[in-house]
């Protein structure tokens, strides 16, 4: 056991004299303010640190990188990050935010590199993986992106905007109604909280009132405030609104909430959203034309990875129904954000999932055909940095925000104003989809591995997921003596498992997802185009005593608690039981030492025990499951000194304690 005193000795050894207790103190307080979300303030407090034992400089510009990147200052973030790999940072997801970040700076050929890097480091984060997939492909259409161009002169809302944080909402009674960081309050990125305000604008924008507060009943001086969305009545607001952070609130993150316009009252005092779900993140909603359907935006259980577009109906009484994901044509394993219908029932959005030059990109999705295609909206639309939040209104005149350079702020609010009178449009020639046409054949192929050596006679079964169904897709597939199998011709835009067995051998599921593979068709060349991707499986071999660990199993501090997060690495575990049938286990749960030999004995069983319950409850029999808490008795670092140590130490692990054969 190691006590918080030993500790703080630890860190004196490190900081010397006057000053070094001074920057021991920076450190602390900067590791204080980034656990509570206070990225600047973190920042001011690590920048103070000028010496630091080696063995902590590594993660001292890991915390600096992530500071910088989470109070969303991607372009700081790089030199720190770069300097943590240099001091020895194994975190690979350091890879994918230089690629980010490099991004956001139009340094292209840089984020590919870091990109690439990422991708051969083998992520075992399959979001991730998806992410970076994606993210090498649309690099390949910059250029393409970059000569799309409406040639709209888009200008600063210099009316309204600050050097504080602007973004569009919606127009509602001659008003445009934005969000603002205005109020007295500060939040945690150093500005104050945002609040819904409006200002009154003309039809061709030649006028722009003073703006002023939208309403004193939906006015929270100590949370954030955005996003509303009207139905075409004005009878109904939807908007996003933060926690506050006291025990008091519904959510620990952002919901939706409505309120509703009294004639001679005014706006009544909001109340949250049925449709919302109170352990996710709800934002940016949108109305419908027929305000009937409800857009927003979430990362509730279930998506594709990030942020994803929902839709809701609702009834005239201000009713929802159940909030149906609006699929993987349109949601990424990015975020997909700030959904706007427009009058012709084109449904625009902004992503980082999809390709495009920054961060966050504009996007307009259609659908022909009963298929949905989506479109990069080009320049000057979009920019290297964050490009979000497109609406328009009755006249034509559209708007977005951005924090690209030449601002006022942080983001500001650009709008182009629609000509008097339409330009006249000459009639282009319908094309002939048939024409010209070209096709893309895709291939899968594989091999399957144990301990690096290729592993032959193991059968590959593939199964198309439709509807969250598993349907046969391919005959089974039996390796060779190369342990390869392949290839098998796939369908884009489609999701799969490939479930691979053995006897002797640990049966393993794993996803493969044909979004994001697919080749832009500027980019195809030839009439017929083969191109060939490759899977690899490592098995492992079972038998009794076997040991797996589980990863990303967290509990809060002291607590035993099933988290969500948590939750979702168990089933993965249940899945794996279930395609094991044969096999019983005990679920060893290990902590760290910073706590009393004989509390994280029991700490570490009451955790065991809860995972066992939870996996029970999923349709597994008792019988096959053993808990057993380990407490600190096995720990894989002795001498743990950094969290990122003592992360491994904290653990979950099952092990195999029993085989049927046959079964």
């Amino acid at each position: 056991m190691r006590s918080a005193l030993t500790l703080l000795l630890l860190f004196f050894c490190f900081f010397s004299g006057p000053a070094g207790v001074a920057q021991l103190k920076s450190y602390k307080r900067g590791l204080a303010s980034f656990d509570n979300g206070h990225y600047n303030i973190a920042i001011q407090e690590f920048l103070k640190v000028k010496e630091i034992e080696p063995a902590y400089a590594g993660e001292l510009n890991r915390k600096l990188g992530d500071a910088y990147r989470l109070s969303n200052k991607w372009a700081e973030s790089i030199p720190y990050y770069e300097k943590a790999l240099e001091k020895g940072v194994k975190d690979t997801d350091i890879l994918f935010y230089l690629g980010y970040a490099l991004k956001s700076k139009g340094e292209y050929t840089r984020a590919k590199e870091y990109f690439k890097r990422f991708a051969d480091a083998k992520p075992t984060d399959k979001v991730l993986a998806e992410r970076v997939l994606r993210e090498m492909n649309s690099l390949l259409l910059t250029e393409s992106i970059f000569q799309k161009n409406s040639e709209k002169e888009f200008r600063n809302l210099e009316a309204v905007n600050t050097p504080g944080t602007e973004f569009t909402g919606a127009m509602y009674s001659g008003h445009l109604v934005f969000a603002a960081s205005r109020k007295e309050k500060i939040y945690a990125n150093d500005l104050p909280y945002l609040g819904l305000y409006k200002t009154k604008v003309s039809e061709d924008l030649g006028t722009v009132g003073k703006p002023e507060l939208f309403s004193a009943s939906i006015f929270a001086d100590d949370r954030n405030e955005g996003s509303p969305a009207f139905t075409p009545d004005g009878k109904i607001m939807v908007f996003a609104r933060g926690n506050s952070g006291k025990r008091k609130d519904l959510s620990p993150d952002v919901d939706l909430y409505m309120s509703r316009f009294v004639q001679g009252e005014g706006w009544t005092a909001p109340v949250r959203v049925t449709a919302s779900d109170s352990l996710a993140f709800d934002g940016s909603p949108a109305f419908s034309g027929d305000g009937k359907t409800l857009y927003f935006s979430s990362n509730r259980t279930g998506g594709n990875g990030g942020l994803d577009i929902y839709r809701v109906n609702m009834d005239a009484s201000g009713r929802f129904g159940n909030a149906v994901n609006m699929g993987k044509a349109i949601n990424t394993a990015g975020d997909e954000m700030f959904p706007f219908v427009s009058a012709d029932g084109k449904l625009y959005f902004s992503s980082d999932g999809h390709p495009g030059l920054g961060k966050l990109d504009l996007f307009v999705a259609v659908r022909t055909g009963g298929k949905i295609t989506v479109e990069n909206l080009g320049l000057p639309y979009n920019s290297s940095m964050d490009d979000f939040g497109y609406m328009e209104d009755e006249y034509g005149n559209e708007f977005f925000t951005s924090n690209r350079s030449g601002g006022k702020g942080d983001d500001d609010i650009y709008y182009y104003r629609a000509p008097e009178t339409p330009a006249e449009v000459t009639q282009a020639p319908v094309p002939d989809p048939e024409k010209d046409k070209k096709i893309v054949n895709y291939y899968l192929t594989g091999e399957v591995l144990s301990e690096g050596k290729p592993l032959d006679s193991a059968i590959v079964h593939i199964y198309k997921i439709e509807g969250g169904v598993e349907t046969a897709f391919a005959e089974n597939l039996v390796t060779t003596a190369g342990g390869k199998f392949g290839p098998v011709k796939m369908e884009e835009d489609e999701d799969y498992v490939l479930l691979t067995e053995k006897p002797d051998y640990l049966t393993k599921r794993e996803g493969f997802t044909m979004y994001g593979r697919s080749i832009p068709s500027v980019l195809l060349t030839r009439p017929v185009t083969d191109t060939t991707f490759h899977v690899r499986i490592p098995l492992d071999r079972i038998f009794v005593g076997k040991t797996f660990r589980l990863e990303n199993i967290y509990y809060d501090l002291d607590k035993a608690d099933i988290r969500p997060d948590a939750a979702l690495e168990l089933d993965k575990l249940v899945q794996i039981l279930k395609d094991n049938p044969g096999i019983r286990i005990e679920l060893g749960s290990h902590t760290d030492s910073r706590a009393s030999d004989i509390y994280n004995l029991r700490l570490s069983q009451r955790r065991a025990d809860a995972a066992i319950n939870y996996i029970v409850n999923k349709g597994i029999s008792r019988e096959r499951l053993e808990a057993r808490g380990y407490g600190e008795s096995e720990l894989l670092i002795d001498n743990a000194k950094t969290e990122a140590e003592h992360q491994q130490n904290r653990r979950t692990e099952f092990k195999v304690i029993e085989i049927t054969p046959g079964s």
